[in-house]
């Protein structure tokens, strides 16, 4: 439940007009504050690279900061090749759009349409799924299907086949009526870019080719690898580890693509209106927001998120895989367009590409994970040093690194499932338990090593631990009942309808970002604006577990007894809701 993946837990010849790739002069939109932001982050080892490119009517300007790798010292550039993870989903947007420009589909077209014979898709209602519910993430799909169980936890989506995809569309009962409610979803989108092949009659990756990056000359832009573009990779890491790249075949359209800050800047300008492109009608359309988020600030369109900020709306979308975090976006009056790509994670790039469209979004304050200097010292003079390192560097730098409990979890995963060190791994995580001895999620991770490495008693153990922490841990009681122990489930809290009808209501922790809390019939539920629902389960009078999340909610009451905030516990930090209905 706590590893990486879950964290994580995309006819016709097009007769399009080829125009060189533009040459514009130099534009001064980067700003010196900026730069020396990106080289503080890279400096500080929050990036191992970034690169950041702004166009508008007067040009582009690139800026590069870092090295391709931890062992490559060549200092990035407009042609250095990136995975650009979800940004992969505004191509498939782009592509619907001109599907219906053309008259090959329609919007409300069913998905049913497109499937191949023996494939069925869910109904509700007597609603059925179209392709515009897939585009907007309203079509009731999960993020990711139940039957995506990686071999490879390194590559995840590497084994994850067209025929998973159908199967799990096959079986699966929306739990949430069609065009309701947005809930992101990889799944649809990568289902999307498979209908869209299906009706043009090759892969995603050519039509993509053929109907954006090939008319465009965007060589760099591609699903596999080219020799070209392997020679110019920025090798992605995570917490300073050099991690595979994705493959991601089954669901391309939902994170397939990679591609270089001078090809995204091309696309983002035919999307600007700044290059001649028939495609420009179909990219406007693409841009038209359809469907809420549940924010007030932000809405969906096909793929794209329309974000609004006192500049106006910015039209956007970010993206990010094992080891990349990448951002791209433009205002929607076409004065500016943006592209952040990093080779890092966890730390995005959204703050820098927000900042630069409309200076009103605050930069983030980022601090480098303390798992980076701990990995170094356990590479250089082992583990027992490593935890060392950790306790001096809390005591004496409290802040000059997160020491939030992800840190040593992500840093324990990618020994445990990119290098096969359980030992390391149960070290790590041992810490963590040490740290944080009251997260269910550190305990959960020490299981799960224990019981890789084949020590069952002590797994059983740490994952009792864990659900006697999150009775809503349903991980744990999966894994214990597997190694033939039965879970020690507490005793469930009775709370009176009442009671939860008190807690109901709307909290907000600042504009825009709300936890609706709402009671259905003898249970809680809670969902957070942009984020799917989930079930809260009483382990106290006033605390409630987050089912399958190690987060707990704590409601608190004035002198009156009135329920005036919740306080959200997660990852060891606090953040106080105020209730505002």
């Amino acid at each position: 439940m706590n590893s990486l993946v879950a964290r994580g837990r995309m006819l016709l010849t097009a007769a399009l007009v080829v125009v060189a790739a533009p040459v514009w002069a130099q534009t001064t939109g980067i700003p010196e504050d900026i730069k020396a932001v990106i080289r503080a982050r890279v400096d500080t080892g929050v990036s191992m690279s970034i690169v950041v490119g702004v166009v508008d009517a007067s040009g582009t300007q690139y800026f590069g900061y870092g090295q391709l790798a931890d062992g490559d010292p060549r200092t990035p550039d407009e042609h250095t090749v990136y995975e650009i993870g979800s940004i992969s989903k505004a191509f498939t947007g782009v592509l619907l759009a001109d599907m219906v420009e053309r008259g090959e589909v329609r919007l409300d077209d069913p998905i049913t349409r497109f499937l191949p014979e023996g494939v069925r898709a869910p109904t509700r209602n007597g609603k059925v799924i179209r392709l515009v519910d897939l585009a907007t993430h309203s079509s009731g799909l999960p993020r990711m299907p139940s039957n995506f169980a990686p071999a490879d936890a390194a590559n995840p989506y590497a084994d994850y086949t067209v025929e998973q995809m159908y199967e799990f569309l096959n079986g699966v009962t929306l739990q949430r009526d069609i065009g309701a409610q947005y809930e992101y979803s990889n799944y649809g989108m990568g289902l999307l870019g498979q209908l869209l092949a299906n009706r043009a009659g090759m892969s995603y990756e050519a039509l993509m080719v053929e109907r954006i990056a090939g008319p465009r000359d965007l060589a760099d832009t591609r699903v596999e690898f080219t020799v070209p573009m392997r020679s110019r990779l920025a090798l992605g890491h995570n917490m300073g580890i050099a991690v595979a790249n994705w493959d991601i075949p089954a669901l391309a359209g939902a994170g397939a693509i990679r591609s270089t800050a001078a090809d995204m800047l091309t696309f983002i300008a035919a999307n600007m209106g700044l290059v001649e492109t028939p495609l420009l009608p179909a990219m406007r359309a693409s841009h038209a927001a359809r469907v809420g988020t549940g924010r007030t600030d932000m809405q969906v369109a096909l793929a794209w998120h329309v974000r609004q900020g006192q500049g106006g709306p910015t039209i956007w979308h970010n993206g990010g895989t094992g080891g990349y975090r990448t951002f791209t976006g433009f205002r929607e009056d076409g004065s500016r367009g943006v592209v952040v790509l990093t080779n890092s994670s966890p730390d995005g790039a959204d703050d820098i590409g927000f900042h630069l469209l409309d200076s009103s979004f605050a930069l983030a304050t980022v601090r480098p994970s303390v798992a980076i200097p701990v990995h170094r010292t356990l590479a250089s003079q082992g583990v027992a040093m490593a935890r060392a390192r950790y306790r001096d560097l809390r005591e004496q730098a409290t802040d000059a690194y997160d020491y939030g409990e992800p840190a040593l979890n992500t840093l324990g995963y990618l020994y445990l499932q990119n290098q096969g060190d359980t030992e390391t791994a149960i070290e790590l995580f041992r810490l963590n338990v040490e740290m944080f001895p009251g997260s269910a999620n550190a305990y959960d991770s020490l299981g799960e090593a224990f019981m890789l490495a084949g020590e069952t008693d002590s797994a059983v153990a740490y994952y009792q631990t864990s659900l006697a922490l999150n009775p809503a841990n349903t991980n744990a009681r999966e894994r214990i009942r597997e190694m033939g122990a039965e879970p020690n489930v507490p005793a469930a809290v009775e709370v009176t309808r009442a009671l939860l009808d008190a807690y109901a209501g709307t909290y907000e922790r600042q504009p825009g970002v709300e936890l609706r809390v709402w009671r259905d019939g003898d249970r809680l539920m809670g969902q957070v604006t942009g984020q799917p629902a989930v079930t809260l389960t009483a382990i106290a009078e006033t605390r409630f577990a987050v089912d399958g999340i190690a987060a707990q909610l704590a409601f608190g009451r004035d002198d009156v007894g009135g329920v005036t905030e919740v306080v959200i516990y997660q990852n060891a930090t606090q953040t106080v809701w105020r209730r505002i209905d």
